[in-house]
């Protein structure tokens, strides 16, 4: 199933805002439970024919019909299109968010074939082609959607330094609904 409950989400959204006015949630101070408009299909399809890519599915019905970030878990989700007002800052996640739009970056074959558990150093670039960074849990750790192979449509989390990576949800819907459910 790849239709979202926009609305759903929004009014879940908005409950989760209105729970934690002053932002103490991890990460609500960076997403600041917002959400942006939804990408015009014209959008999505130019990304995916730039970067010579098909998103998955439930990705891709998100950014279409609720929106593009950056209300979500951990500091939030990194919107699809444009960089975040802020890009330019020295925050990390901006320049993970530039090179996965690198030429050719996005549509490379994913090279693991199985989680890779473990520290694994600073040395992550030959793990992550074929993945977009969705966010940012902070300390180095990413949260990355894998874009092709068998393993695409996972969500698996990039902890260089004790945890290797390794996938953490089936794909985006579930790892989007556990946000939206915590209390």
């Amino acid at each position: 199933m790849t239709d979202w409950d926009a609305d759903g989400v929004r009014a879940r959204v908005r409950a989760m805002a209105a729970a934690d006015p002053r932002l103490e949630r991890f990460g609500a101070d960076t997403h600041r439970y917002a959400l942006a408009a939804p990408l015009p299909e014209t959008e999505i399809r130019a990304f995916e024919e730039r970067h010579g890519i098909a998103l998955p599915a439930e990705y891709r019905a998100f950014v279409a019909e609720v929106g593009d970030g950056p209300a979500g878990p951990d500091h939030g989700l990194m919107p699809l299109a444009v960089p975040r007002p802020e890009a330019g800052d020295d925050w990390a996640v901006d320049g993970e968010w530039e090179d996965d739009r690198r030429p050719g970056r996005l549509a490379a074959a994913f090279p693991l074939a199985e989680p890779r558990p473990g520290a694994i150093g600073a040395d992550t670039e030959a793990l992550t082609p074929g993945t977009l960074m969705l966010g940012e849990l902070g300390c180095g750790m990413y949260v990355r959607l894998i874009l092709n192979g068998p393993r695409a449509g996972e969500i698996w989390m990039l902890d260089p330094d004790w945890g290797g990576f390794t996938p953490v949800h089936r794909g985006f819907r579930d790892w989007y609904t556990a946000w939206l459910e915590q209390e």
